[in-house]
């Protein structure tokens, strides 16, 4: 990792070849600070939003112990960084020697699953392990999300009742039931939403749960996409949570990926060569701007020269020979931008450089570090959206919660 600069600093000192990505590890302690101060459980950073080195390295400054891992390969890139960190292996589908893996050499002890056939390698790949905590996952709507995740994972409501039987027999340990609401909410009653949904699954089966994971889903401020606060949504999750049918000190896990780590990374890339509306980049949908491409999300986008020109809307290529390399924004930047112009991509500190590839032979992509602020953030207050003090009043306290006794195993 180079010097701290800032991305204007790189221009001038003269920007590499390849796309430069710009770190800010402050922004995940400011992000991960949040997360620890306002939600009432668990944080398990999800991995897969970036495994950067340096991204893992300030949550673990920052207090957080705990990470969603989806992988045998997350797995031993967390274990072996912190030996001490408590893993989740939240993919629902896993290989048998992931599973192996993960239990024999990593101490991994809670797995995901979603279906009978999964617990079944579960067990099996475990030797009938008794110090399980096995968390099922349940198949609820995505109509709140931008990015809908509904269609892959999750057992159906018809299905879950006796899936969640068997967890609870296989362990001696701890149960709980989970759910992902889509990626980028937008409802935080969403969240509400699918903690019922749970909760009916859990007295249909006659069982009470230990653990309520809310996944992920958190979101962060894109262009045309201002969320409501943060603490709306934890607002939501601490009064569902309250009538959910869980034991007496039942907790609550959540898995946020995106809301940790997007404000702190963006991309410096160069302009190759301007076809009217159209810009070539040196970075593209095979490297960090897959979204940009092809989930066709926008992104802050930032000129790094001074202009007086009149915004207007452009394209973008990436360097690849293929032509879906392409992101059609559109993306407002200064009407005389031209070849050798630099445009900062902001909020890519999610799935930016975690979904690079090398294809065509591009893909490398330089690290700088910097102590600038970041485009929108969710944990800075925002004028617009105060929450009043009736509002702050509402929330619950869970300290002084009434539960039903806890299930005798």
């Amino acid at each position: 990792m180079d010097s701290v600069l800032s991305p204007l600093d790189v221009v001038k000192r003269g920007a590499p070849e390849g796309p430069v990505a710009i770190a800010r590890p402050h922004r995940v302690a400011a992000a991960a600070g949040w997360f620890q101060a306002n939600f009432p459980g668990d944080i398990f950073y999800a991995v897969k939003a970036n495994p950067s080195p340096w991204v893992l390295d300030a949550l673990w400054a920052a207090g957080v112990r705990a990470f969603d891992v989806a992988s045998e390969n997350e797995v031993a890139l967390v274990a072996d960084r912190f030996p001490d960190a408590k893993l989740a292996f939240m993919h629902p589908v896993k290989s048998r020697r992931a599973i192996a893996r993960a239990y024999h050499d990593y101490g991994v002890r809670a797995f995901a699953l979603d279906c009978e056939a999964e617990l079944d390698k579960i067990l099996a790949e475990t030797g009938a392990a008794r110090d399980l905590t096995l968390m099922v996952r349940l198949a609820v709507s995505n109509d709140g999300a931008s990015l809908p995740l509904a269609n892959k994972f999750g057992a159906s409501s018809l299905e879950a009742p006796e899936l969640l039987r068997r967890a609870r027999a296989a362990t001696e340990e701890e149960m709980g039931i989970s759910f992902h609401v889509g990626s980028q909410c937008m409802r935080p009653l969403a969240y509400r939403a699918a903690m019922m949904d749970a909760n009916r699954a859990i007295v249909k089966a006659g069982i009470v749960a230990d653990i309520v994971n809310v996944g992920g889903g958190f979101p962060a401020i894109y262009p045309g996409m201002q969320p409501p606060e943060m603490s709306a949504y934890v607002h939501e999750i601490k009064t569902a949570f309250e009538e959910m049918f869980v034991t007496e000190n039942a907790r609550l896990w959540a898995e946020p990926g995106r809301a940790l780590v997007a404000e702190a990374g963006s991309i410096l890339t160069r302009v190759e060569l301007r076809k009217g509306d159209a810009l070539y980049l040196n970075d593209g949908a095979y490297g960090n701007l897959f979204d940009a491409a092809h989930v066709k999300w926008p992104f802050p986008v930032k000129l790094m020269r001074a202009s007086r020109a009149k915004a207007a809307p452009f394209r973008f290529y990436g360097p690849t020979c293929d032509s879906i390399d392409a992101a059609q924004g559109p993306f407002m930047l200064p009407a005389d931008i031209a070849e050798g112009d630099h445009i900062e991509i902001g909020m890519l500190g999610a799935y930016g450089v975690a979904m690079g590839t090398r294809f065509n032979g591009f893909g490398e992509t330089e690290l700088v570090v910097s102590k600038d602020a970041p485009f929108p953030s969710m944990f800075e207050e925002r004028p617009e959206s105060k929450e009043s003090a009736a509002e702050q009043a509402n929330v619950v306290d869970l300290s002084k919660r009434q539960r039903r006794p806890r299930r005798t195993k």
